[in-house]
């Protein structure tokens, strides 16, 4: 039988099938719409999270639009087993594992001073034997200065806000986790070496053992090497690329290496909240030991083209309930995408230095 013919001359069940084709193409404008900002104008969106890490005078193209120096190097994981007990994750398991790795200095200038950087950071990708990884991103201060990505948002804009004088002081004044990150690096000593240096993930993941057991944990990388304090001052007046150079020379004499401790949350312990640390008598897992064993060029080195996603997890790993891991995901695949298209665009740019 012929189906009916509208007013238009249209076969019904063809209009209708234009109907939804139109609707769907609308339904996926919208979500993109949506997901951009466009319709929510107040929304954080990871494109407006990494515009606000711009200095003043524009982001510096083909580079990571924040921790933006840093130097690559490449090593294993020697794990003990003895995360196995809480977590099925691969690299869990007793045995050798390869790491691709960056240290790095908080901030979006790659020509920025070492001795000028509270903040230093340490990024891993460590693969399994069965292809899964686990990539991390890691930072040397015990706690996050804000607790949510829209605070961190706001900090940022308070910070770059010059018609107001006060716009920080006020932002402070309604942080309190501010201050005390405030007083920490106000406090902490500085040390003359990334060797030195604990680097702590802050927030929050679920391991789950082969039990089918799940514990919130967090974890730190604990240097073996013994921490020199070095004041301020004397930090200012060495050569810009100090760090860097440093850690090249160690590592050419010999494998540096780093503690892998699993610190397991009590309940009641705030999972959500990077702002809060955990009591220091929480239960403490060590897993195996990061060794750093060759420095790599940061220009064409192997981290180069490595976005260190916090959310690519193995089996046996998962995000919490602390929402920064999803916003850094998302704000780094952004960096991620203008710096690589900025590279190629640039040629030079790699030859030059370090997207």
């Amino acid at each position: 039988m012929k189906s009916r013919n509208n007013t238009y001359g249209f076969d019904i069940p063809v209009a209708a099938r234009l109907a939804t084709i139109v609707l769907i193409v609308v339904g996926a404008a919208l979500a993109f719409a949506y997901t951009a900002g466009w319709l929510t104008p107040s929304r954080l969106t990871p494109t407006k999270l990494v515009d606000s890490l711009a200095p003043p005078d524009g982001a510096v193209r083909g580079f990571r639009r924040n921790h933006a120096k840093g130097i690559c190097f490449a090593g294993t994981f020697e794990a003990n087993g003895a995360g196995a007990a809480i977590s099925r994750a691969p690299m869990f398991e007793a045995g050798s594992y390869r790491v691709t790795g960056r240290f790095n200095l908080a901030g979006p200038v790659p020509t920025m001073a070492d001795g000028s950087a509270r903040v230093r950071g340490l990024s891993l990708r460590i693969q399994g034997a069965d292809g899964q990884e686990w990539r991390t991103a890691m930072i040397n201060a015990p706690f996050f200065p804000v607790a949510t990505p829209h605070d961190f948002y706001a900090f940022q804009l308070a910070s770059a806000n010059k018609d107001d004088p006060n716009a920080m002081k006020q932002f402070a004044a309604s942080h309190p986790s501010l201050r005390a990150f405030g007083a920490w690096a106000g406090s902490e000593p500085y040390t003359e070496s990334y060797a030195e240096d604990r680097f702590n993930s802050l927030h929050s993941f679920v391991l789950t053992n082969a039990q089918g057991q799940s514990q919130a944990v967090r974890w730190s990388f604990i240097p073996t090497a013994a921490p020199l304090a070095v004041p301020k001052e004397e930090l200012n007046t060495r050569d810009p690329d100090f760090l860097s150079k440093e850690i090249a020379g160690r590592v050419a004499a010999a494998p540096q290496k780093w503690t892998l401790v699993l610190t397991v949350a009590a309940p009641g312990d705030p999972t959500a909240d990077p702002t809060q640390a955990w009591p220091e008598e929480r239960r403490k897992i060590e897993a195996g030991m990061l060794v750093v064993q060759r420095i790599e060029a940061e220009a064409d080195g192997p981290c180069r083209d490595i976005n260190f996603d916090p959310t690519v997890l193995p089996s046996g790993m998962r995000t919490s309930d602390d929402p920064f891991p999803a916003a850094r995901s998302a704000a780094y695949a952004v960096s991620f995408d203008r710096r690589t298209s900025e590279a190629q665009q640039h040629p030079r740019t790699r030859a030059q230095g370090k997207p």
